[in-house]
């Protein structure tokens, strides 16, 4: 006889309650669910969480990576905010952000603008070459725009020369290598969001430019009032991103500034600084400081653009 079955005193069968089978089938699930994502939640917590907590704890520490761990609460961070170098490292990045990230993403949308038009023709070809500077190494990416940029043997130096500009030292001058590593950032990243604006505009629904032409709106006006607001998700996030990256970036000065960042510091990035403290001279403890003051400066950023973006939208 079925196990769930009981015969009563009248040798009628009853169905036994099936309350307790039906509890431990459902913890067997939500173990087994549980069991299924845990290599995520594993794997981000080995090198994920645990940096960070880790680093949290060693920015309140002197601490060069082989002795011991000297407790010094916020000194790192009084240092910091009183380092010249820091400073300059922060002003550093800020210019080189907003020389390369507004261009980027003006060209970006206009490139998208070109890939979704119908005119024209080897989409797929051109889709291609816009992304694949993306995908380019980044230090054969250096070595050209090394050449580029040149002060004697400059292409770019030599193209100037025919219009009467004396040779600039890009990598002598703080205008100069600025402009030089904002140019490798856009080279590199103008792609990677032109496919993001041609994947936002390709969603956008033909009937309501159709609408719109026949309710007598002009390609100026279709732009303002359909196609910026239908994308303007993907042109937030794209400015988040952008905002994320040109916070950290770190090859493009360290290939073209060098190390330290140039004779008069004009490379250094707030990641670069990052690297110099910590595996230059060692200060793992004050390099955890630098790290969680740009994290909160990332943090702050994003939540301005946020809050921007709120304001601009509750204005529509």
């Amino acid at each position: 006889m079925d196990s769930n079955l009981e015969v009563n005193k009248k040798g009628a069968i009853n169905a036994l309650p099936k309350t307790r089978r039906t509890l431990k089938q459902s913890t067997k699930d939500h173990i087994s669910g549980y069991l299924y994502i845990s290599p995520f939640f594993i794997i981000f917590g080995i090198f994920g969480l645990f940096p960070i907590i880790f680093t949290a704890y060693i920015s309140f520490h002197k601490w060069n990576i082989l002795g011991a761990k000297e407790f010094i609460g916020f000194k790192n961070y009084q240092l910091l905010f009183t380092d010249p170098l820091f400073w300059k490292a922060l002003g550093n990045t800020f210019s080189i952000w907003i020389i390369s990230t507004l261009p980027q993403l003006f060209i970006a949308l206009i490139l998208a603008f070109v890939l979704n038009s119908a005119f024209l023709k080897g989409k797929e070809f051109f889709r291609l070459a816009v992304f694949l500077p993306n995908i380019t190494s980044v230090v054969a990416v250096a070595i050209i725009f090394g050449a580029i940029f040149g002060e004697t043997y400059g292409v770019l130096n030599y193209m100037l020369s025919f219009l009467g500009i004396e040779p600039i030292n890009w990598t002598g001058s703080y205008f100069g290598t600025h402009v030089a590593i904002a140019a490798m950032v856009m080279w590199r990243w103008t792609g990677y969001n032109t496919i993001i604006y041609l994947s936002a505009l390709q969603s956008i629904p033909k009937e309501l430019y159709e609408a719109a032409t026949i309710d007598g709106a002009n390609k100026m006006q279709q732009f303002f009032y359909i196609t910026i607001p239908m994308i303007r998700p993907m042109v937030i996030f794209t400015v988040i991103l952008s905002t994320i990256g040109g916070m950290q970036i770190f090859a493009e000065p360290l290939m073209f500034a060098g190390a330290g960042g140039g004779a008069l510091d004009q490379g250094l990035t707030m990641t670069l600084y990052l690297y110099e403290e910590a595996f230059v001279r060692s200060s793992f403890g004050y390099s955890s400081a630098i790290a969680w003051v740009l994290f909160l400066i990332i943090v702050l950023f994003s939540l301005v653009n946020l809050f921007v973006t709120n304001r601009i939208k509750s204005a529509d």
